[in-house]
């Protein structure tokens, strides 16, 4: 029980660190409102409504998306494996270069979609 106090005072100083930060902002902050603060802010750009039926999104969103998970998954999976590159061996290089070459395969997916393309 003892190798769980310090993570048990950790989470302690972290949830009383947020709840202050909350709580002293509410105190201290600006109590100006006005109709511009109160706007979500897009950038600089007026929001705009959405359409009542949804409205559709061009796949670049979905291109996008799924390329920043692919690659995220990648750097999941290759960090573990340099770790433990020595104790795996040919069995180890294989099996890699079949997951890179899985994931090249989605990356000309995403390149030949025009993906990555921003205009």
């Amino acid at each position: 029980m003892d190798l769980y106090v310090p993570i048990v005072v950790l989470g302690v100083l972290a949830f009383l660190f947020a709840a202050g930060s909350v709580v002293m902002a509410a105190f201290t902050g600006p109590k100006r409102w006005n109709k511009a603060k109160l706007e979500a802010y897009e950038c600089g750009i007026e929001p705009t409504p959405q359409p009542v039926g949804g409205g559709r999104f061009p796949v670049k969103y979905y291109l996008t998306a799924m390329l920043f998970i692919v690659f995220d998954i990648e750097i999941i999976f290759l960090y573990p494996w340099a770790v433990a590159f020595d104790s795996l061996g040919i069995f180890g290089l294989v099996e890699m270069a079949l997951f890179i070459a899985t994931v090249l395969v989605a990356y000309a997916y995403v390149w030949r979609r025009g993906g990555l393309e921003w205009d």
